[in-house]
């Protein structure tokens, strides 16, 4: 009897365990990291495309002279038929995207990071800054470019 007991402890022990591990597993995930890097007039990604869950974007703005955002949309639009304002920025609240993050003003030379948890599917990277002096947005310049989740 007592070895019964001893025996139901270890095989309940045992399962514990391994459940926990599963668990911890599960919860620890793995991150993606893609470098990216913004210049006047592109937004250059190393890769076009990562796994599903959290994703790391280490982004370079290489200028040479203007400051430029990051901004992640989740879309099935193409990149260059995103929904526009007037002065050419892409409507960030428009019909057909949503918004899922972004990093504001990157001087040249920083390297900002933007982790993201994103589902699997169609995503546009785009610059949307307008530059009033210039009467240029960026987005018309170029600065976006199709990135897929799997």
């Amino acid at each position: 009897m007592v070895l019964r007991s001893r025996r139901r402890r270890a095989v309940i022990l045992v399962a514990t365990v391994a459940a926990l591990s599963l668990v911890a597993a599960g919860c620890s995930g793995d991150e993606t990291t893609v470098d990216v890097t913004v210049q006047e007039f592109a937004v250059i990604p190393a890769s076009s495309s990562a796994p599903a869950g959290d994703v790391t974007f280490d982004v370079t703005n290489e200028g040479p002279d203007d400051v430029h955002e990051f901004v992640v949309f989740k879309t099935d639009l193409a990149p260059d038929a995103l929904p526009t304002a007037e002065d050419g920025s892409v409507d960030e609240e428009g019909e057909g995207v949503e918004l899922i993050d972004e990093i504001e003003d990157i001087a040249v030379g920083d390297t900002p990071t933007l982790t993201v948890s994103l589902d699997a599917g169609s995503y546009v990277f785009i610059c949307n800054i307008y530059d009033k002096a210039e009467k240029e947005a960026h987005y018309q310049e170029g600065m976006r470019v199709a990135f897929t989740v799997e």
